[in-house]
Protein backbone atom coordinates (compact mmCIF):
# COMPACT_ATOMS: atom_id res chain seq x y z
CA UNK A 1 0.00 0.00 0.00
CA UNK A 2 1.48 3.04 -0.79
CA UNK A 3 1.00 5.75 1.99
CA UNK A 4 1.26 9.11 0.06
CA UNK A 5 -2.92 10.07 0.83
CA UNK A 6 -1.42 10.09 4.81
CA UNK A 7 1.27 12.27 3.99
CA UNK A 8 -0.23 15.76 4.97
CA UNK A 9 -1.45 14.36 8.54
CA UNK A 10 2.97 14.39 9.37
CA UNK A 11 3.32 18.30 7.68
CA UNK A 12 1.45 19.53 10.68
CA UNK A 13 2.93 19.52 14.12
CA UNK A 14 0.38 17.03 16.61
CA UNK A 15 -0.95 16.21 18.59
CA UNK A 16 -3.85 14.89 17.06
CA UNK A 17 -7.38 13.82 17.61
CA UNK A 18 -8.22 10.49 15.58
CA UNK A 19 -11.92 9.47 15.58
CA UNK A 20 -13.50 6.02 14.11
CA UNK A 21 -17.18 6.91 14.18
CA UNK A 22 -18.17 3.35 13.13
CA UNK A 23 -21.48 2.14 11.22
CA UNK A 24 -23.83 4.50 13.55
CA UNK A 25 -26.28 6.75 12.27
CA UNK A 26 -28.91 9.46 13.78
CA UNK A 27 -29.44 9.60 17.30
CA UNK A 28 -27.04 6.55 18.13
CA UNK A 29 -23.79 8.58 16.62
CA UNK A 30 -24.93 11.44 18.76
CA UNK A 31 -24.35 9.50 21.76
CA UNK A 32 -21.64 7.87 20.48
CA UNK A 33 -20.04 10.96 20.18
CA UNK A 34 -20.52 12.08 23.77
CA UNK A 35 -18.44 9.25 24.53
CA UNK A 36 -15.56 9.70 21.99
CA UNK A 37 -15.64 12.93 22.84
CA UNK A 38 -14.86 12.59 26.94
CA UNK A 39 -11.80 9.78 25.64
CA UNK A 40 -10.10 12.79 24.21
CA UNK A 41 -10.48 14.68 27.25
CA UNK A 42 -6.64 16.91 26.63
CA UNK A 43 -7.96 17.76 22.77
CA UNK A 44 -7.96 21.33 22.90
CA UNK A 45 -11.66 23.21 22.68
CA UNK A 46 -11.24 24.43 19.13
CA UNK A 47 -10.58 20.52 17.69
CA UNK A 48 -13.16 19.43 19.81
CA UNK A 49 -15.80 22.21 18.13
CA UNK A 50 -14.24 21.36 14.59
CA UNK A 51 -14.81 17.47 15.06
CA UNK A 52 -18.62 18.10 16.81
CA UNK A 53 -19.70 19.92 13.54
CA UNK A 54 -18.06 17.07 11.21
CA UNK A 55 -19.24 13.57 12.83
CA UNK A 56 -23.25 14.81 12.97
CA UNK A 57 -22.76 13.85 9.07
CA UNK A 58 -24.70 11.47 7.93
CA UNK A 59 -22.03 9.12 6.18
CA UNK A 60 -21.59 6.05 8.55
CA UNK A 61 -17.89 4.96 8.27
CA UNK A 62 -15.92 8.11 8.75
CA UNK A 63 -12.72 8.74 10.22
CA UNK A 64 -11.66 11.63 10.87
CA UNK A 65 -8.01 13.15 11.94
CA UNK A 66 -7.80 16.48 13.43
CA UNK A 67 -4.87 18.93 15.06
CA UNK A 68 -4.86 22.57 16.39
CA UNK A 69 -8.55 22.97 15.35
CA UNK A 70 -8.37 21.59 12.11
CA UNK A 71 -9.55 18.38 10.18
CA UNK A 72 -6.49 17.43 8.06
CA UNK A 73 -7.93 14.18 6.80
CA UNK A 74 -11.03 12.36 6.12
CA UNK A 75 -11.94 8.68 5.33
CA UNK A 76 -15.09 7.10 4.47
CA UNK A 77 -14.62 2.96 4.86
CA UNK A 78 -17.00 0.51 3.78
CA UNK A 79 -16.55 -1.74 6.26
CA UNK A 80 -15.18 0.71 9.45
CA UNK A 81 -13.75 -1.15 12.54
CA UNK A 82 -15.75 -0.43 15.77
CA UNK A 83 -16.13 3.24 17.33
CA UNK A 84 -13.39 4.65 18.90
CA UNK A 85 -11.20 7.78 19.55
CA UNK A 86 -7.44 8.88 20.24
CA UNK A 87 -5.34 12.20 21.31
CA UNK A 88 -1.77 11.47 20.95
CA UNK A 89 1.53 12.66 19.42
CA UNK A 90 0.84 10.83 16.23
CA UNK A 91 -2.47 10.00 13.99
CA UNK A 92 -3.72 6.23 14.87
CA UNK A 93 -3.96 5.63 11.23
CA UNK A 94 -3.69 1.51 11.91
CA UNK A 95 -7.42 0.78 11.73
CA UNK A 96 -8.10 2.94 8.91
CA UNK A 97 -5.20 1.54 6.69
CA UNK A 98 -6.61 -2.50 7.66
CA UNK A 99 -10.31 -0.89 6.69
CA UNK A 100 -9.23 0.89 3.66
CA UNK A 101 -6.96 -2.29 2.48
CA UNK A 102 -4.33 -1.98 -0.18
CA UNK A 103 -5.47 0.57 -2.91
CA UNK A 104 -4.33 -0.63 -6.86
CA UNK A 105 -3.78 1.90 -9.29
CA UNK A 106 -5.34 0.87 -12.41
CA UNK A 107 -6.83 1.59 -15.15
CA UNK A 108 -10.35 0.13 -16.76
CA UNK A 109 -10.93 -0.70 -20.72
CA UNK A 110 -13.35 -1.56 -22.35
CA UNK A 111 -12.77 -1.67 -26.00
CA UNK A 112 -14.16 -1.29 -28.99
CA UNK A 113 -13.89 -0.57 -33.18
CA UNK A 114 -14.50 3.29 -32.50
CA UNK A 115 -12.45 3.53 -29.52
CA UNK A 116 -12.58 2.67 -25.76
CA UNK A 117 -14.19 3.56 -22.59
CA UNK A 118 -11.58 4.32 -20.07
CA UNK A 119 -11.91 4.54 -16.07
CA UNK A 120 -8.66 5.60 -14.08
CA UNK A 121 -8.16 4.69 -10.48
CA UNK A 122 -5.56 6.18 -8.95
CA UNK A 123 -3.91 10.06 -7.99
CA UNK A 124 -7.65 11.25 -7.09
CA UNK A 125 -10.99 10.80 -7.32
CA UNK A 126 -11.61 7.63 -9.98
CA UNK A 127 -12.29 9.44 -13.47
CA UNK A 128 -13.93 7.87 -16.69
CA UNK A 129 -13.55 9.66 -19.95
CA UNK A 130 -14.78 7.96 -23.68
CA UNK A 131 -12.02 7.75 -26.39
CA UNK A 132 -12.70 7.94 -30.02
CA UNK A 133 -10.82 8.68 -33.21
CA UNK A 134 -12.02 9.04 -36.64
CA UNK A 135 -16.07 7.81 -36.47
CA UNK A 136 -16.11 6.20 -39.75
CA UNK A 137 -16.31 3.91 -41.78
CA UNK A 138 -16.36 1.27 -38.49
CA UNK A 139 -17.65 -1.55 -40.20
CA UNK A 140 -16.57 -4.22 -42.75
CA UNK A 141 -19.44 -4.97 -45.32
CA UNK A 142 -19.88 -7.80 -47.68
CA UNK A 143 -21.08 -5.80 -50.76
CA UNK A 144 -19.16 -6.17 -53.88
CA UNK A 145 -17.88 -3.65 -56.57
CA UNK A 146 -14.75 -2.23 -57.23
CA UNK A 147 -15.24 -0.08 -54.20
CA UNK A 148 -14.97 -3.12 -51.57
CA UNK A 149 -10.90 -3.33 -51.18
CA UNK A 150 -11.05 0.28 -51.29
CA UNK A 151 -13.41 0.30 -48.40
CA UNK A 152 -12.30 -2.28 -46.09
CA UNK A 153 -8.83 -0.74 -46.39
CA UNK A 154 -10.28 2.33 -45.08
CA UNK A 155 -12.42 0.33 -41.46
CA UNK A 156 -9.28 -1.13 -41.17
CA UNK A 157 -7.07 2.04 -41.21
CA UNK A 158 -10.01 3.29 -38.69
CA UNK A 159 -9.49 0.63 -36.16
CA UNK A 160 -5.93 1.15 -36.26
CA UNK A 161 -6.20 5.03 -35.61
CA UNK A 162 -8.67 4.11 -32.63
CA UNK A 163 -6.53 1.94 -31.41
CA UNK A 164 -3.77 4.19 -31.67
CA UNK A 165 -5.59 6.80 -30.38
CA UNK A 166 -6.61 4.70 -27.18
CA UNK A 167 -3.01 3.53 -26.55
CA UNK A 168 -1.98 6.94 -26.35
CA UNK A 169 -4.49 8.20 -23.69
CA UNK A 170 -3.80 4.77 -21.61
CA UNK A 171 0.14 5.32 -22.04
CA UNK A 172 -0.61 9.01 -20.76
CA UNK A 173 -2.25 7.30 -17.66
CA UNK A 174 0.16 4.50 -16.75
CA UNK A 175 2.44 7.40 -16.56
CA UNK A 176 0.69 9.74 -14.71
CA UNK A 177 -1.13 7.74 -11.88
CA UNK A 178 1.64 4.56 -11.42
CA UNK A 179 -0.35 2.35 -12.99
CA UNK A 180 -0.10 -1.61 -11.73
CA UNK A 181 -2.79 -2.76 -13.82
CA UNK A 182 -4.25 -2.16 -17.34
CA UNK A 183 -7.48 -4.01 -17.15
CA UNK A 184 -9.34 -4.59 -20.52
CA UNK A 185 -12.02 -6.23 -22.04
CA UNK A 186 -14.75 -5.93 -25.06
CA UNK A 187 -13.85 -6.82 -28.38
CA UNK A 188 -11.22 -9.25 -29.21
CA UNK A 189 -10.15 -7.82 -32.54
CA UNK A 190 -9.94 -3.91 -30.49
CA UNK A 191 -7.84 -5.71 -27.17
CA UNK A 192 -5.52 -7.31 -30.18
CA UNK A 193 -4.93 -3.98 -31.88
CA UNK A 194 -4.67 -2.03 -28.94
CA UNK A 195 -1.93 -4.21 -27.61
CA UNK A 196 0.22 -3.96 -30.56
CA UNK A 197 -0.21 0.17 -29.85
CA UNK A 198 0.70 0.49 -26.55
CA UNK A 199 4.42 1.36 -25.44
CA UNK A 200 6.22 -1.24 -23.35
CA UNK A 201 5.77 -0.04 -19.78
CA UNK A 202 1.84 -0.07 -20.55
CA UNK A 203 2.17 -3.32 -22.53
CA UNK A 204 3.75 -4.78 -19.42
CA UNK A 205 0.79 -4.57 -17.25
CA UNK A 206 -1.89 -5.29 -19.46
CA UNK A 207 -4.36 -8.24 -17.92
CA UNK A 208 -7.40 -9.58 -20.53
CA UNK A 209 -10.86 -10.32 -19.33
CA UNK A 210 -13.60 -11.82 -21.57
CA UNK A 211 -16.45 -9.75 -20.06
CA UNK A 212 -17.34 -6.40 -21.43
CA UNK A 213 -20.30 -4.62 -22.25
CA UNK A 214 -22.45 -6.90 -23.68
CA UNK A 215 -21.67 -9.55 -20.62
CA UNK A 216 -23.11 -7.05 -18.44
CA UNK A 217 -21.57 -4.19 -16.26
CA UNK A 218 -21.64 -6.45 -12.83
CA UNK A 219 -19.54 -8.98 -14.71
CA UNK A 220 -17.29 -7.10 -15.59
CA UNK A 221 -16.50 -5.45 -12.31
CA UNK A 222 -16.45 -8.80 -10.72
CA UNK A 223 -13.85 -9.77 -13.00
CA UNK A 224 -11.92 -6.66 -12.20
CA UNK A 225 -12.05 -7.05 -8.63
CA UNK A 226 -10.86 -11.09 -9.03
CA UNK A 227 -7.95 -9.39 -11.22
CA UNK A 228 -7.35 -6.60 -8.24
CA UNK A 229 -7.48 -9.67 -5.62
CA UNK A 230 -4.94 -11.86 -7.44
CA UNK A 231 -2.16 -9.50 -8.36
CA UNK A 232 -2.32 -8.06 -4.41
CA UNK A 233 -2.08 -11.69 -3.18
CA UNK A 234 1.19 -12.21 -5.99
CA UNK A 235 2.46 -8.73 -4.96
CA UNK A 236 2.28 -9.57 -1.34
CA UNK A 237 3.99 -13.12 -2.05
CA UNK A 238 6.73 -11.20 -3.63
CA UNK A 239 7.34 -9.37 -1.17
CA UNK A 240 7.40 -11.85 1.33
CA UNK A 241 10.05 -13.42 -0.75
CA UNK A 242 12.34 -10.57 -1.46
CA UNK A 243 12.18 -9.99 2.01
CA UNK A 244 13.10 -14.08 3.41
CA UNK A 245 15.68 -14.65 0.35
CA UNK A 246 17.67 -11.27 1.54
CA UNK A 247 16.94 -11.94 5.53
CA UNK A 248 15.76 -8.65 5.37
CA UNK A 249 15.52 -6.58 8.73
CA UNK A 250 12.97 -7.73 11.50
CA UNK A 251 11.96 -5.94 14.88
CA UNK A 252 11.77 -2.57 15.53
CA UNK A 253 15.25 -1.88 16.28
CA UNK A 254 16.78 -3.29 12.83
CA UNK A 255 13.33 -1.97 10.99
CA UNK A 256 13.75 1.29 12.38
CA UNK A 257 17.33 1.77 10.98
CA UNK A 258 16.58 0.53 7.74
CA UNK A 259 13.90 3.34 7.80
CA UNK A 260 16.59 6.01 9.41
CA UNK A 261 18.51 4.85 6.65
CA UNK A 262 16.36 5.12 3.79
CA UNK A 263 16.69 1.48 2.65
CA UNK A 264 13.05 -0.12 3.61
CA UNK A 265 11.26 -0.62 0.20
CA UNK A 266 8.40 -1.77 2.03
CA UNK A 267 7.24 -2.62 5.63
CA UNK A 268 5.20 -5.94 6.31
CA UNK A 269 3.15 -5.76 9.18
CA UNK A 270 1.17 -8.65 11.06
CA UNK A 271 -1.83 -6.28 11.84
CA UNK A 272 -1.67 -4.01 14.98
CA UNK A 273 1.58 -2.99 16.68
CA UNK A 274 0.13 -1.02 19.91
CA UNK A 275 3.46 -2.02 21.85
CA UNK A 276 5.31 1.84 22.73
CA UNK A 277 8.38 3.36 21.02
CA UNK A 278 10.07 6.56 21.59
CA UNK A 279 9.69 9.07 18.71
CA UNK A 280 10.98 12.84 17.89
CA UNK A 281 9.14 15.37 15.57
CA UNK A 282 11.69 13.72 12.46
CA UNK A 283 9.65 11.68 10.33
CA UNK A 284 12.03 8.91 10.98
CA UNK A 285 12.98 9.63 14.68
CA UNK A 286 11.86 6.09 16.77
CA UNK A 287 13.38 4.21 18.78
CA UNK A 288 12.53 1.38 21.43
CA UNK A 289 15.23 3.43 23.39
CA UNK A 290 14.41 7.11 24.90
CA UNK A 291 18.24 7.64 25.45
CA UNK A 292 19.36 6.89 21.65
CA UNK A 293 16.95 9.37 20.50
CA UNK A 294 18.70 11.51 22.52
CA UNK A 295 21.54 10.79 21.52
CA UNK A 296 20.52 12.02 18.08
CA UNK A 297 19.85 15.81 19.24
CA UNK A 298 15.79 14.66 20.29
CA UNK A 299 15.46 16.79 23.18
CA UNK A 300 11.99 15.48 24.55
CA UNK A 301 11.42 11.74 23.08
CA UNK A 302 7.38 10.98 23.54
CA UNK A 303 5.54 7.47 23.87
CA UNK A 304 4.14 6.21 20.95
CA UNK A 305 2.76 3.40 19.95
CA UNK A 306 5.03 1.61 17.42
CA UNK A 307 2.70 0.90 14.51
CA UNK A 308 1.62 5.01 14.60
CA UNK A 309 5.33 5.16 14.40
CA UNK A 310 5.79 2.97 11.73
CA UNK A 311 3.33 4.47 9.36
CA UNK A 312 4.91 8.04 9.79
CA UNK A 313 8.53 6.84 9.12
CA UNK A 314 7.00 4.74 6.03
CA UNK A 315 5.23 7.53 4.53
CA UNK A 316 7.77 10.23 5.09
CA UNK A 317 10.64 8.25 2.80
CA UNK A 318 8.42 6.72 0.37
CA UNK A 319 7.87 3.25 1.79
CA UNK A 320 5.26 0.51 1.38
CA UNK A 321 3.05 -0.75 3.96
CA UNK A 322 1.58 -4.05 3.53
CA UNK A 323 -0.12 -6.25 6.17
CA UNK A 324 0.11 -10.19 6.33
CA UNK A 325 0.14 -13.16 8.20
CA UNK A 326 3.31 -13.89 6.72
CA UNK A 327 5.31 -12.32 9.77
CA UNK A 328 4.62 -12.86 13.20
CA UNK A 329 6.49 -8.53 13.60
CA UNK A 330 7.66 -6.18 11.77
CA UNK A 331 9.98 -6.71 8.69
CA UNK A 332 11.26 -4.93 6.28
CA UNK A 333 11.84 -5.26 2.33
CA UNK A 334 14.93 -3.72 1.42
CA UNK A 335 15.24 -1.80 -1.83
CA UNK A 336 17.07 -2.94 -4.73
Amino acid sequence: MRLDFIRPLYERRGPYASVYLGALTGPEREARWRSLRAELGQADADTLETLGLQVLRPEPGRVLFATHGDVVLTETLADPPAALARWSPLPHVTPMLMGRGENVPHLRVIADHAGAELAVFGGGSPRTATVRAVPWPLQKTAQGGWSRKRYERGVDETWEGSAAAVAHEIDEQVRRIGAELVIVAGDPKSRSLLCDHLGTKSADRVLMVEHGISAGHDQFERDVETALDGWLDRRRDELLNRHREAAGPVGLPQVGRALREGRAHALLLPGELPGPVWVGKGGTQLSTDADELRRWGVEQPVRERADSALARAAAMTDAELWFTDGVEDVAAVIRC
